[in-house]
């Protein structure tokens, strides 16, 4: 019996019948059909009678075929449905109360919120294949199963642990889908064996958070008749050595990860399941950033003045999960390096968070991760970064959440006021200069003197750099989970208008400003349209369009025995600055 308050398989298939109206009109025993006469046992010609509220069979399932009748299949249902409700008109006893138990080999309960799994099933006898998927199934009872069961596919559900499914397993199971659960640990390892398994041909153990690939390995090369095995999404399929060890290990294997193993790969990595010590559980990411385009020019905003000396400088930013980093042409330069959660980090940047959960057993901290940026570089119409950073990380299960939360690019603007030094002198030496000379010659200054000093270079002191933050995107990274290696994208910002704040004009600006309109006040009209003409744009020219602000990024995940030529070959990505 299902626990009180627990949705359990067999609740959600009777309702589900329900729902499909197996007794109702058009289907069922009703006296609307002639087929519920059994043709044996009725009186002679009874069954050539038709009375007027019968319809045939045939007229019957015409209802339920056309999609404009009002008894057409609900919306949602499957094949396998709509051949149900065609049997409860053409054979209504054999949907008929607990003998539709003998009629179905296969189940799928998908998306219904099924918690546990009853003896209810037992009920089938035939039962060949079960599907429970995008349930929350966390435990499973396997006395529960029935034992002509082939397949049990159980993928997107909360399973942790496997002891209760391998109590009584179904001995002539075939194929087991446990995907997208949270299995972790090399705990669950020992109920992956052939004791528990002997005809088990497929098995599914994607996305989870399995790290000891070598222990995984040494209990499922006791299955003989594993042809298929997926095990992409785990930390452990980070590793550079994953594919090549276990296609070594595994020779009975014909398919991994839904990628055929040919002839050729099984003599690339002859002798890798011997060497031990190329298995180490860390996983190598290079990190490239190419060019930047469509900055706006900050010149432009500038106010004419001399003081203070605006510089402006830009650089690239990303999220990497914590871990070592060798081979770095950039440097941690400008934004301050800050430890921020993935997670959480998706409300800063106006995206959504990631829709997969990770496991219950996982640290938290796994999701921590710091920023990196490349060297700060002046405005340019493209500005080349040419950044190129190698992180090798041991905690796996902490790179995959990374992986499938994403990182967040950004473009960093830094701006720094830089004053001349002598301006307060300057003040003082014309004051006391006044001074001087009302009192004597002694404070006066040689003009010689004066114009060597306006010769010299201005010493100037500069403030804290300001900055600000651009723009920021997140870019998806979940495809390095699975067979790819390489994300490579061009993170377009659209169009950057920026607003420049107000900055007050100096006293000289302003007198300045008030002597030219004195002067354009006194030149004649004719004077002042002939300089308007000159000054008027071309006719049919146009203002330079803005152009979009693109990031060139690259991710890498490096693999054996390819990792020796990714370095010559990510240098000149960066270089070409185009994604390959």
């Amino acid at each position: 019996m299902a626990a009180p308050g627990c949705r359990s398989v067999s609740a959600a298939f009777w309702e589900h019948l329900r729902r499909l109206g197996l007794q109702d009109f058009p289907c069922g025993l009703g006296s609307w059909n002639k087929s519920r006469f059994d043709a044996h046992a009725a009186p002679s010609g009874q069954e050539e009678a038709m009375l007027l509220s019968e319809e045939s069979p045939g007229a019957l399932v015409e209802l339920l075929r056309d999609p404009h009748s009002p008894w057409a299949l609900p919306p949602g249902c499957s094949p396998q449905d709509q051949h149900l409700l065609e049997t409860a008109v053409l054979a209504p006893k054999l949907v008929h109360g607990s003998r539709i138990f003998q009629l179905l080999r296969s189940l799928r309960i998908i998306g219904k919120g099924v918690e546990e799994v009853d003896e209810g099933l037992l009920q089938f006898p035939r039962l060949e294949k079960l599907i429970l998927s995008t349930n929350r199934i966390s435990t499973i009872t396997s006395a529960n199963l029935p034992r002509t069961l082939k397949v049990l596919e159980l993928c997107c559900n909360a399973v942790a642990d496997l002891q209760d499914l391998c109590a009584q397993p179904p001995p002539g199971l075939q194929h087991l889908g446990l995907g997208y659960n949270r299995l972790c640990g090399s705990a669950q390892d020992k109920y992956l064996t052939a004791d528990f398994w002997p005809n088990l041909v497929s098995l599914d153990l994607s996305y989870n958070s399995l790290t000891d690939l070598q222990a995984l390995v040494s209990q499922l090369s006791s299955l003989q008749k594993l042809r298929i095995l997926v095990l992409q999404g785990n930390p452990l399929a980070l590793i550079p050595t994953y594919r090549g060890f276990l296609v070594d290990s595994l020779p009975k294997l014909c398919v991994l990860d839904d990628i055929q193993i040919g002839p050729d790969e099984r003599h690339q990595f002859h002798g890798l399941a011997t060497q031990p010590e190329m298995i180490r559980s860390e996983a190598r990411v290079v990190v490239s950033i190419g060019e930047m385009k469509g900055i706006p020019d900050p010149s432009a905003h500038q106010v004419d003045s001399e003081a203070p000396v605006i510089t402006y400088s830009y650089c690239v930013t990303y999220e990497f999960a914590e871990g070592e980093e060798t081979e770095d042409s950039g440097s941690p330069e400008g934004p301050t390096v800050t430890t921020l959660d993935v997670d959480s980090s998706a409300g800063d940047t106006g995206e959504t968070k990631s829709q997969w959960e990770p496991a219950a057993t996982e640290d938290p901290k796994a999701h921590s991760a710091r920023v990196f940026a490349t060297p700060g570089q002046p405005w340019a119409g493209t500005i080349e970064c040419s950044y190129r950073k190698e992180h090798r990380v041991k905690n796996l299960v902490g790179l995959k959440s990374y992986l499938v939360a994403g990182t967040v690019i950004s473009v960093m603007e830094e701006k720094v006021f830089s004053w001349p030094v002598d301006a307060d002198l300057k003040e003082n030496a014309v004051t006391k200069g006044k001074a001087g000379r009302k009192g004597g010659a002694k404070g006066s200054v040689p003009r010689e003197k004066q114009q060597q000093q306006k010769k010299q270079p201005c010493e100037l002191r500069s403030d804290p750099p300001i900055r600000r933050t651009l723009c920021s995107r997140r870019v998806t990274l979940d495809t390095l989970l699975a067979t790819e290696d390489l994300v490579a994208t061009v993170c377009d910002f659209g169009i950057l208008m920026t607003e420049q704040p107000l900055q007050p004009p100096s006293l000289e600006k302003v007198r300045s400003d008030k002597k030219k309109s004195k002067d354009k006040s006194k030149k004649p009209k004719a004077e002042s349209q002939a300089s308007r003409k000159t000054t008027a744009p071309a006719k049919g020219g146009r203002a330079p369009q803005p152009v979009p602000l693109t990031v060139q990024f690259q991710m890498r995940l490096l693999r054996w025995p390819s990792m020796a030529g990714t370095q010559s070959q990510e240098s000149m990505t960066v270089v070409e600055g185009k994604a390959q």
